[in-house]
């Protein structure tokens, strides 16, 4: 009895304790609940309706017929729809290589200075920028490439090379060059801050290490930095394939899509399907849809390869 008696003392605040942590989960889901039923309103519920109304004549408040598959093959036999695709694949193409070598360049002389004021202080004049506003960003740059008055052309008159002054985003070879161009030289970007911290987390044994074999700047890069950089490098070609898919912000203020569609974009498309004079709902739902169905495919192809190259 004397054994047993503390035991039994015992046992209720363990069986107390217990039931406390059953029941934690519940109140986790109970918090997760206000999160989920945003999440439920503005983003599950929209593509699951644009999935629903993709097969109809969709207008809303009136009558919408069935059709089945027909806003699916009307896509298909749009030669916007491949001219949007083209457009898209030499964004995503200059995206991945000169968009990310500058900044890549830029983290790489920062983290080159001595001085940990120094670096200080050029890493927050370097991204300083990332507080503007896109929006101005976008219009500053239109300005400049204004025909008339646009500080380009003006430049390219006072030395005395007019001869290659354009109307940048009103000719259909420069206009999709010139949108590419916008923010250059696109050190204030989510890239260079990524590259920077990886960089700055880099043990100095290593550098000293390198120093000591005798390997240069460019063969410390090869060797040492870049393959330090692979998983930032991954990440950034994921977050690149979703950006590229959804890019049609700098290309509707500036171009609309022209001249000529050399600027069309997805985004565009699916805006002009519904809002530009067609009001084809119904179109703009199925094109919404193929790019969902992308991008889930694109990130579930790149989740199992990143996977992959960790184990």
């Amino acid at each position: 009895m004397t054994v047993l008696g503390p035991a039994r003392a015992t046992r209720p605040g363990g069986v107390a304790h217990q039931r406390r942590r059953r029941r934690f989960p519940w109140f986790a889901y109970v918090v997760l609940l206000p999160t989920f039923g945003v999440l439920g309103v503005f983003a599950y519920y929209p593509a699951v309706s644009g999935l629903w109304h993709s097969f109809y004549d969709w207008r809303p408040g009136f009558n919408s017929p069935f059709v089945g598959l027909a806003n699916y093959r009307q896509m298909v036999g749009d030669d916007l729809w491949w001219k949007s695709f083209e457009n898209l694949g030499l964004i995503f193409a200059v995206s991945v290589t000169v968009m990310w070598a500058l900044p890549m360049l830029a983290a790489e002389l920062v983290i080159s200075l001595r001085s940990a004021r120094a670096q200080f202080i050029f890493r927050t004049l370097l991204i300083a920028p990332l507080a503007f506003p896109g929006v101005v960003t976008v219009l500053v740059w239109d300005f400049m490439y204004n025909p008339n008055d646009g500080v380009i052309n003006r430049f390219l008159n006072s030395v005395g090379l007019g001869s290659l002054a354009h109307n940048w985003v009103g000719e259909p070879h420069t206009a999709l060059p010139a949108l590419l161009a916008i923010g250059f030289p696109w050190i204030a970007s989510l890239p260079f801050l990524i590259f920077m911290s990886q960089l700055q987390n880099i043990p100095v044994e290593l550098f000293e290490a390198a120093s000591l074999d005798g390997a240069g700047r460019i063969r410390r890069f090869l060797a040492v930095d870049l393959p330090l950089l692979s998983r930032q490098i991954r990440l950034l070609f994921f977050l690149a394939t979703i950006s590229v898919l959804q890019y049609g912000f700098a290309a509707y203020l500036v171009t609309q899509g022209g001249p000529d569609n050399s600027t069309m974009t997805i985004v565009q498309l699916i805006y002009n399907a519904a809002f530009q004079g067609r009001n084809d709902l119904g179109l703009a739902a199925a094109l919404s849809i193929i790019v969902l169905a992308a991008l889930l495919v694109l990130n579930a192809g790149q989740f199992r390869w990143l996977r992959g190259r960790e184990s």
